[in-house]
């Protein structure tokens, strides 16, 4: 395995799924980390590849106890006061190494692990989710204790999941993602992981699509706040319903989201019922049209 490595990413999803084969664990608002155990000395990576070990040497420094080979993926976290706090984590992030240094000694960050990417060396990414979670634990409890390197709690029983959902938002948990037991470590978005986020449904006016008139893809959206942003990929269902909207006006050109995803513009004057994230993220999930 190179470093770094592409990672797994779960697709938004209005609700927990349900059913045999799923396990259910807490999701927390940081910085989505790789902790890479080298021979000599611990790296980590951002989502997007990018080396952050030194805004993080506190968890670089536990990783050390971690024998070599070992790759992790998880959750930098910062707790303030009792609480996640994303705004910490993201303070430490952008801080130089030596301001990185002085915000540890005030609130160090905790690794919150779950997935075991490799174990010697050996690559475990094409493993069942239930076995690369029992070697975690192996590889975690071995750790001294207390540890900044933690396993993310997780269950089988989905009403135990949407009790997490429903109570702990408070503590900074962003809500809970969902992973069959079965499904192995792939890079990029799959169904098999799915995520859902504390969310609130709100009117957003239509002003694009990706796709074509007939079989739009997705839709861009202005929110509330005034934001755009591109929907998840909507249903077969409603892709046909909005197609009859956006085939009966003219396209007015190409339009960029406030992420700068680009879309076919359209002056539809269609507005959809979504499921906007009430977080930092600018995630949307149609539900119906209005």
């Amino acid at each position: 395995m190179e470093f770094p490595v592409d990672v797994a990413l779960a697709q938004l999803a209005p609700a927990l799924p349900t059913g045999p084969g799923w396990w259910y664990e807490i999701k927390l608002d940081g910085h989505r980390t790789v902790l890479w155990r080298t021979a000599d000395t611990v790296r980590l990576q951002a989502r997007s590849g990018r080396k952050v070990t030194s805004s993080w040497m506190d968890i670089a420094l536990a990783g050390m106890e971690l024998p070599p080979g070992v790759v992790l993926d998880g959750e930098a976290v910062v707790v303030v006061d009792g609480r996640i706090s994303f705004g910490a984590a993201q303070s430490r992030a952008a801080s130089s190494p030596a301001r990185a240094r002085q915000l540890s000694e005030t609130h160090p960050a905790l690794f919150i692990v779950w997935d075991v990417l490799a174990v010697s060396g050996r690559d475990l990414r094409g493993r069942p989710y239930v076995e690369r979670r029992a070697v975690m634990f192996d590889v975690i409890g071995a750790l001294p204790s207390p540890s900044a390197i933690q396993a993310v709690s997780a269950t089988d029983d989905p009403e135990v999941a949407q009790a997490w959902y429903d109570s702990l938002q408070d503590t900074g948990v962003e809500g809970v993602v969902a992973k069959l037991g079965s499904s192995t470590y792939r890079a990029g978005r799959s169904s098999s992981w799915r995520k859902v986020r504390h969310a609130e449904t709100v009117d957003a006016e239509v002003v694009g699509y990706t796709g074509t008139p007939m079989r739009p893809r997705s839709l861009a959206v202005r929110l509330p706040d005034g934001r755009t942003s591109l929907s998840q990929r909507l249903s077969a269902p409603l892709s046909a319903q909005v197609a009859v909207h956006l085939v009966a006006v003219l396209a007015g050109g190409r339009g960029r989201t406030s992420a700068g995803d680009a879309y076919s513009a359209v002056g539809s004057g269609l507005v959809v019922e979504v499921l906007a994230g009430t977080t930092r993220h600018a995630v949307v999930t149609v539900t119906r049209i209005r």
